[in-house]
């Protein structure tokens, strides 16, 4: 195992034609590092803004400023998009970072296109859009600098308490309804989640994240994301409770999902640190998902099917009426105070 790293081997991703397999041959053979450090490239991109049809999924419009993420948590079901650059999903994805490096630039080109209709646009739909290199980088607080300039509204899902840094331009933005933030907690075992999540801020500093949200004025909710059956799922209540007390207004829940070579990550890191009840976990994976590691279907692959899918179900309803929680992962955030940057980012005016 790596120190602060969640996934424990680095397979090819599934678009590599060839595969590279280490072989002891009785010769010397170089001693294995007990750490990998980061690097952040950057990526060039035409667009920053990306659609959504998908009825499982509350936003139309989302922006991902990162690509990869050094939270590393196992689990995670972006690993699978580090293929596209040729890299693996394993530890490339917590350790090779890329940014969009004019993501504020493209923004404004965007949203000032003639026939841009405005809609919330969600911040932290794939990877954590605070996660520990933002604190340098500042990506995403250049995007958010051009939705509060032009009062476009946003949702934030996150798992860093860094969020509070840009609590000057969310606080502003909530006074006209333009702000919404999920925190995602996983589990309040703060051993847990130094195994499941090594990078990620503790479940303690989520909550005063959300204790500052609520004081600052900003709109915030909990997800309880991923429940883990046999691992985390027994937490649900805790979670919700506890995020009920910090502040959180409204609350949501994703069962576990392994998309392609996550399941494999994940049963590995199973094996590793809970060898006496991983053959139990992945059975209640399965059994929730038609009797496969993953089931993709629209309508069930968020929420799983079947009696333990429904006893989770009906435990998140139950839990939430009593902590009288709204259950939308959106607050009714406003479209009609939207003004389209100035006429120096249209695509006509070059500046010359």
């Amino acid at each position: 195992m790596l120190k602060g790293r969640g996934a424990l081997s680095n397979p090819p991703g599934r678009f590599d034609l060839t595969k590279l397999e280490s072989v002891d041959d009785g010769w010397y053979m170089d001693e294995s590092p007990d750490s990998i450090a980061t690097t952040l490239e950057p990526e060039r991109s035409r667009s920053v803004i990306t659609t959504n049809d998908s009825p499982d999924i509350p936003f139309e419009q989302s922006i991902n400023p990162y690509r990869g993420c050094s939270n590393g948590c196992t689990y995670c079901y972006a690993r699978p998009s580090h293929a596209y650059m040729g890299l693996s999903p394993g530890l490339d994805f917590e350790t090779r970072l890329f940014y969009k490096a004019d993501a504020a630039r493209l923004l404004e080109g965007e949203l000032s296109r003639p026939g841009y209709v405005c809609k919330p646009i969600t911040l932290g739909a794939n990877t954590d859009p605070y996660q520990p290199v933002e604190r340098k980088a500042k990506v995403t607080r250049s995007v958010l600098e051009v939705l509060a300039r032009t009062r476009h509204p946003v949702t934030i899902i996150t798992k860093s308490a860094l969020v509070l840094r840009d609590l000057d331009l969310l606080s502003d933005m909530a006074k006209d309804g333009l702000a919404c933030v999920g925190v995602s907690i996983t589990s309040l075992d703060a051993e847990l989640k130094r195994k499941l999540e090594p990078r990620a801020a503790s479940p303690q500093a989520r909550l005063r994240t959300l204790q500052g949200l609520r004081a600052a004025g900003v709109p915030c909710g909990v997800l309880v994301a991923p429940v883990i059956p046999a691992l985390t799922d027994h937490e649900m209540e805790s979670i919700l409770e506890a995020a009920a007390a910090a502040g959180a207004g409204w609350a949501g829940y994703v069962l576990l999902r392994l998309p392609y070579e996550i399941k494999d990550l994940f049963t590995e890191w199973l094996a590793e640190h809970y060898p006496e009840r991983a053959a139990h976990v992945m059975a209640i994976v399965r059994a929730m998902r038609g009797g496969r590691d993953n089931d993709p279907r629209f309508g069930s692959r968020m929420r799983g099917t079947g009696p333990y899918a429904e006893l989770l179900r009906g435990r998140f309803k139950l839990a939430c009426t009593r902590l009288k929680f709204g259950t939308s992962s959106r607050e009714a955030l406003r479209t009609e105070l939207f003004r389209p940057p100035g006429p120096q980012y249209s695509q006509l005016s070059l500046g010359v």
